[in-house]
């Protein structure tokens, strides 16, 4: 059993390739000109794994898939703090 004392370290792995910035508003498009709210249908993907939730339209599936949801999940926390907490933008890890 694990030591539930201790804090464990968690490091995303830097993946070549695509910008994940740019593959996040590539799909944010896709889905808003077809319709979507492009946050809830993020959320979706992120939270259940299924590629159905993103629209094939523009290659958007395709496109979000080559990101982990993990890294997804990381852009979106770094730009919550640098948004929303700007005095501690010197701690968040590139």
């Amino acid at each position: 059993m694990e030591d539930m004392m201790n804090t464990q370290f968690f490091q995303f792995p830097q993946e070549d390739g695509e910008d994940v910035t740019a593959i996040i508003a590539s799909v944010y498009d896709a889905l808003r000109e077809k319709g979507y709210n492009p946050i809830s249908q993020i959320v979706g993907y992120i939270m259940s794994g299924d590629p159905t939730y993103i629209t094939s339209y523009h290659n958007a599936r395709s496109l979000i898939m080559k990101v982990e949801r993990d890294e997804l999940l990381e852009e979106f926390v770094k730009a919550y703090i640098s948004t929303n907490l700007e005095n501690n933008t010197e701690d968040i890890c590139e």
